[in-house]
């Protein structure tokens, strides 16, 4: 294990960060906590690592000062939280000069893979001079978990799927001037890459997807999030229910959602879930980013909690791969655009 760890941090200062376009993900900058990178799978966690230490780079920071190290590695198997501090002595047993002296920065990708590394991340930011950033799959690595886990000693980046201006960076074709000063062309060519957003979405690896391998794409997304961030993270006992949920509110984004009118939806079809569980998987499912809910306006708590609420994927290009008919419903999608980016 140490000669693995040994091999993987000599390999981590060597590498250069990878081409990547660069995210608007507001980054926490509070002194003496940790950065948790979170969000849904594929949104580009581990890409705004590198993204991070590459502004660090440019700052000035040394590359050695800069280690990023992944625990997604099968050599790794079987770690425990009791080796974790072998990653920061063979760290300074390559840089002492570093240790006490210089702050040095580590980026710990998938560090959920090994059970207990948050007494780990607390005790090195007490004992070591050292900012730290981790990411990992939201299956492990929930929200509401980093900051029970941690204690109060991480903040929380999200990295939500490519916005409009973060699609046209990645395209090439980000415009340098404010929109209202474009000309009519550039304006027009603006219009159609936001329609073909607004159909696409924005998760980067799906972007340059035929249309069918696109829709194969994320519905294997949204598949693996149910099986591994629901299913089995929460121990599902109906996950026929939890699969017809999933489907009904993707594939009416931005409408209204009512857990009693679905419950009896349900009930006509044979399927007896009570209302509470349908309730707690609603909430699994914003646990693991892939929708978020909005409630009606208004100063009383019992209105807000009696009526209806809006419901919107984390992406609209999600939305003509569960629409029943097939349709972009841009309408809806540019609805959902404007509640991410807001």
């Amino acid at each position: 294990m140490r000669d693995t760890i040994r091999q993987k941090i000599a390999d981590g200062l060597a590498s250069s960060p990878p081409p990547f376009t660069r995210r608007d993900v507001r980054l926490p900058r509070v002194a003496g906590k940790a950065v948790a990178v979170i969000g849904m799978r594929r949104t580009g966690k581990t890409t705004f690592l590198w993204q991070v230490l590459s502004d660090r780079l440019a700052a000035g920071t040394p590359r050695e000062g800069l280690l990023f190290f992944g625990f997604e590695d099968e050599r790794l198997a079987g770690m425990t939280a009791a080796d974790l501090h072998l990653v920061v002595e063979e760290y300074y047993r390559l840089h002492p000069q570093w240790r006490d002296a210089r702050r040095a920065v580590l980026f710990l990708d998938e560090i959920q893979a090994v059970p207990g590394w948050e007494a780990f991340v607390r005790r090195i930011l007490d004992t070591e001079r050292v900012e730290v950033f981790i990411s990992g799959s939201s299956a492990r690595l929930l929200s509401r978990e980093v900051a029970t886990s941690m204690r109060g000693r991480a903040m929380e980046a999200l990295v939500h799927p490519f916005g409009f201006r973060e699609y046209l960076r990645h395209l090439g074709r980000e415009p340098d001037v404010p929109p209202d000063r474009l000309p009519k062309a550039a304006r027009s060519a603006m219009e159609k890459d936001l329609r073909e957003y607004l159909t696409r979405g924005g998760f980067p690896e799906a972007l340059s997807a035929a249309e069918r391998d696109r829709f194969d794409l994320l519905r294997g997304y949204v598949d693996v999030v149910l099986l591994r961030d629901v299913v089995e993270r929460y121990d599902v006992s109906q996950p026929v229910a939890l699969r017809w949920m999933t489907r009904h509110l993707l594939g009416n984004a931005a409408g209204s959602f009512s857990v009693n009118k679905f419950h009896g939806d349900l009930k006509s079809q044979g399927l007896h879930v009570s209302k509470e569980t349908l309730h707690a998987y609603l909430g699994h499912l914003q646990d693991a980013f892939l929708i978020r809910t909005v409630f009606v306006a208004g100063g009383s708590e019992r209105r807000r909690m009696v009526n209806p609420r809006k419901v919107y994927p984390v992406d609209p290009g999600l939305i003509p791969v569960f629409d029943a008919a097939g349709r972009a419903n841009i309408g809806h999608a540019l609805e959902t655009c404007v509640m991410l980016e807001l």
